[in-house]
C-alpha cells in the first residue's frame, strides 16, 4: 500500500479560503473582545426583520411515513421544498446514541489545544480541514465560527491526513452518524424524485455518485452577540442539506417572507434543507433559501450540516419534463457542478449572489 499522501492524489480538492486566527481561542484569552473585522452594521444584522412568531410553522415530515410512500406526506413534502425551503425531519431512524456519539466527539475535538487542532488546518488549496472557509479578502467581515469540515463519502475520497486522531473514537463516531445520514438522505432523495414526477431512484442516478461533506461549527459566546453573525446569509450549493442542531441553542434562522424566522431545535429531530442543485433541477419550483447563524451572549453552540452533492462532471440544468410542467422558460442554463460549487467558494458567503453564474 502507498502512503496517505499518495493515496489522496486523485482526491477531489475545492477552493482555498484565507487564514484568520480561531474565534475560540480569541474568546479565551479575552470573552471581552470584539474586533471590528466582526462587527457589522444595522443593515446588515437585519433585526427589525426578525420573525419569531412563525417560528412554530416550520414544516415537520415524518420520515417512516414518506418511506413507505404515504400520499399525504409526498404531498406535505412537496409544500414544504415549494414554500418554505426548510422542514424537520421526525421518525427518521438514526439512534438517539449515535446523535450523542457525534455531539460529544466533536465538541471534546474542539476543546482540545490549538496546537493540535492546527495539526489539521485546511491546507492552501482546499476548505477540508480545521479552519474557516469562505475568506477570501482581507477586508470582508468575518463569522464569528470555526469550523470543522471533512468529506465523508464515497469513503476513498476522504482526506485521511486532516481527519482528527484525538478525540479518541472520533472516527467511529463520524462513521455511524455519516452513514445514518446517508441512508435518511437517500430516503428523501427517493422521495423528492417522486413529488417531481420521477422515478423513485432518478435522482439518484442523475447525481452518478453522492457525494456527502459534513461542516461542523463552533459558534463561541460573544458578548456583542446582536453585532456579530456566526455565518453569514447564504444557501447551500448542495442538492440538500440535513442539519442537526445542539438541543438548548437556537441559532439557525431561514429566510421567510423577507424576515428571518428562528428554526427552534427539537431534541433529535434533524433539519433539511433544499440546495441550490435541486431549484436548479426544478426550475425554480423548489426554492435554496437563504439562512443565517445567530451567536449567543452566554453559550456555546455546535451545529452539523452534511452536504449532499453530485460528482464534478455532473451537469446540472432544469430538467424538461419541470420546464414543460410549469409552462415556463428554463430559470437557469446547464453547468457542470464542479464549476459551480468552486466558484461559488471564491465568493464570500453573500446571500444568493453565487446563484448568478447559472441563471440563463
Amino acid at each position: 500500500m502507498g502512503s496517505i499522501t499518495e493515496q489522496e492524489d486523485d482526491i477531489p480538492t475545492y477552493a482555498p479560503s484565507l487564514q484568520v486566527p480561531s474565534v475560540q481561542e480569541m474568546v479565551m484569552k479575552d470573552p471581552l473582545q470584539v474586533p471590528e473585522r466582526y462587527i457589522r452594521n444595522e443593515e446588515e444584522m437585519q433585526k427589525k426583520l426578525d420573525m419569531f412568531h412563525l417560528s412554530s410553522q416550520v414544516p415537520i415530515i415524518d420520515l417512516s411515513l414518506l418511506s413507505k410512500g404515504d400520499e399525504e406526506e409526498l404531498v406535505k413534502l412537496d409544500l414544504a421544498c415549494k414554500e418554505w425551503g426548510f422542514f424537520k425531519v421526525v421518525n427518521h431512524g438514526v439512534e438517539s446514541e449515535v446523535l450523542k456519539a457525534m455531539k460529544d466527539a466533536t465538541v471534546q475535538f474542539f476543546e482540545l489545544p490549538l496546537e493540535e487542532k492546527n495539526k489539521i488546518s485546511m491546507p492552501p488549496d482546499d476548505i477540508q480541514g480545521y479552519g474557516h472557509a469562505y475568506v477570501v479578502s482581507e477586508d470582508q467581515i468575518l463569522d464569528w465560527s470555526d469550523a470543522l469540515i471533512l468529506l465523508v463519502y464515497p469513503s476513498r475520497f476522504r482526506k485521511l491526513s486532516i481527519w482528527p486522531t484525538e478525540p479518541k473514537g472520533f472516527k467511529e463516531a463520524i462513521d455511524a452518524y455519516s452513514t445514518e445520514l446517508k441512508r435518511v438522505a437517500l430516503e428523501l432523495l427517493g422521495s423528492l424524485s417522486l413529488v417531481m414526477g420521477m422515478d423513485k431512484g432518478s435522482l439518484l442516478e442523475l447525481h452518478k455518485e453522492l457525494l456527502q461533506g459534513i461542516r461542523v461549527n463552533y459558534y463561541p459566546p460573544c458578548r456583542m452577540a446582536d453585532k456579530v453573525l456566526g455565518i453569514s446569509p447564504h444557501s447551500d450549493t448542495s442538492t440538500i442539506t440535513i442539519l442537526m442542531q445542539d438541543d438548548d441553542v437556537t441559532g439557525l434562522e431561514i429566510r421567510h417572507q423577507e424576515g428571518w424566522v428562528p428554526v427552534k431545535p427539537v431534541p433529535n429531530a434533524l433539519v433539511v434543507n433544499v440546495g441550490d442543485v435541486m431549484e436548479i433541477l426544478s426550475n425554480g419550483k423548489y426554492k435554496s433559501i437563504e439562512h443565517r447563524a445567530v451567536t449567543n451572549e452566554r453559550k456555546t453552540r455546535l451545529s452539523y450540516a452534511t452536504f449532499f452533492i453530485p460528482r464534478d462532471e455532473v451537469e446540472i440544468g432544469p430538467l424538461d419534463h419541470m420546464i414543460e410542467s410549469q409552462g415556463s422558460l428554463p430559470m437557469n442554463k446547464k453547468v457542470k457542478y464542479g464549476e459551480y460549487v468552486r466558484q461559488s467558494m471564491k465568493m464570500k458567503h453573500d446571500g444568493k449572489a453565487h446563484t448568478q453564474m447559472a441563471k440563463t
